[in-house]
């Protein structure tokens, strides 16, 4: 029997309210968002709900930014990561590693779309860019890179320099190498031309010999799940081999089954030069990671001791234990074919979310999917209302002005469909009054 929602105290509640209290006296600022009427602290999670501090309990759609694919509180998730624990927690990194590294690298060669796949494992989204950038440079020995407008590929310097968006650049400019071009990001339901996108990748190509590495999201989250036309990736494969460039594709939010596919490029066929996974990856546990084809990959020198780039954390062993539970739980659970299911339902459900009030554009693929509201506060209104009543939803867009729906992929139908309602009602109400 699905759970759905259920209200037992104020949202927030007391103990969330008492949180935000001591989270605001000894937490730095500028990290989490703390209002009267938001956020709720969470205590625990099952399948497609969380429960806060006041037994409060939520239908999620934001699968916790995407991480939760197989469901929060995954059975042989959790159990992976405590068998791990008891038998080995962490190992040497590039020293001694653990044993079970060797099995999640295999595991991963042989899944993603590229010949002969050779892995590096890191903990973060941003690491595995980084790598793949350093990747880049290392086989090209061309140090620029192509980027988009929009694009959100992490916040830590090597990442945030690929990154396309000014509000968390512009801080930081003068400590940024400014070696990217930024170029717009053709959106589909804007009406763009792949003709002009590519004339404008064609240019910057031939305007700077020095760039060696295109990176992209094949579908924009942050940015407001922004689908770029059907060949644009297979486009990009034709003109970074034109001009001895590597395609980088950051599929750290879009793998694993979100859009559909297992990942976002196999839609057309594409196969990058270096794919960066991560979020769904360990189900909860921090890990990430970059496969590439050998020929890039050995651009790298073998160690002789002392390895160019490595961390601490590196192949974690109970890193790797929940990522070897998640690849398992992806096909026993088939969540590529329920990430098509989720996405059959909200497109029959589309037409009528696009006529709410304030409801510009609905858009989406597979298991993830946007309402673009008419401003950034009414979008922002909507997230805080529909807390209220029982849904987690998440605000993106470059202006704010999207909600974003990226359930976990093993909702059922019954709990999708009332989430959906919650979401069509409030839009209504917020929009209305």
């Amino acid at each position: 029997m699905p759970e759905y929602e259920r209200l037992v105290a104020p949202v927030p509640g007391p103990r969330s309210r008492a949180f935000a209290d001591r989270l605001r006296a000894a937490e730095s600022r500028g990290v989490a968002y703390l209002a009267d009427d938001f956020p709720v602290f969470w205590h625990s999670g099952s399948g497609a709900t969380v429960t806060d501090a006041d037994d409060n309990r939520y239908l999620d759609l934001t699968a916790a930014f995407g991480v939760a694919a197989v469901g929060h509180g995954n059975l042989a998730v959790a159990q992976a990561i405590g068998n791990q624990a008891r038998r080995l927690a962490h190992g040497m990194g590039d020293v001694h590693p653990g044993e079970v590294r060797t099995e999640l690298v295999e595991r991963l060669a042989a899944l993603a779309p590229v010949e002969q796949g050779r892995v590096f494992l890191c903990s973060t989204g941003s690491e595995a860019v980084e790598f793949a950038l350093k990747t880049a440079l290392l086989a090209t020995g061309k140090p620029d890179a192509i980027a988009f407008e929009g694009a959100y590929h992490g916040l830590s310097y090597g990442a945030l320099e690929v990154s396309g968006n000014p509000v968390f650049r512009d801080p930081w400019r003068t400590q940024l190498r400014d070696a990217t071009t930024f170029l717009a990001f053709p959106a589909e339901h804007e009406g763009a031309r792949l003709e002009d996108a590519f004339e404008r990748i064609e240019n910057a190509f031939r305007a700077n010999r020095a760039v060696g590495a295109l990176i992209l999201e094949p579908i924009q989250g942050r940015a407001g799940v922004v689908i770029p036309p059907d060949g644009f990736l297979s486009g990009l494969r034709t003109l970074c081999d034109r001009h001895d460039a590597l395609l980088i594709l950051d599929e750290i939010y879009t793998g694993f089954g979100r859009t559909g596919d297992l990942f976002a490029a196999q839609r057309e066929g594409c196969r990058p030069d270096l794919l960066c996974m991560g979020k769904a990856l360990g189900g909860g546990f921090p890990i990430s990671a970059v496969v590439a084809p050998a020929k890039i990959m050995d651009a790298w020198k073998p160690s002789e001791g002392e390895a160019l780039h490595t961390s601490t954390y590196l192949g974690n062993p109970m890193g790797c234990a929940a990522a070897l539970a998640v690849l398992g739980e992806i096909e026993r659970l088939r969540i590529v074919e329920r990430a098509r299911g989720i996405g059959a339902i909200i497109a029959q459900r589309a037409e009528g979310l696009a006529k709410l009030p304030g409801v510009r554009n609905v858009r989406g693929r597979g298991a993830l999917w946007a309402l673009e509201m008419s401003s950034g506060d009414a979008a922002h209104r909507i997230v805080v209302n529909t807390l209220a009543r029982g849904l987690i939803l998440l605000q993106s867009g470059r202006r704010g002005q999207t909600i974003q729906l990226c359930p976990p992929l093993i909702m059922e139908r019954d709990q999708l469909e009332r989430a959906l309602d919650i979401l069509s009602s409030v839009v209504n109400e917020t929009i209305s009054a």
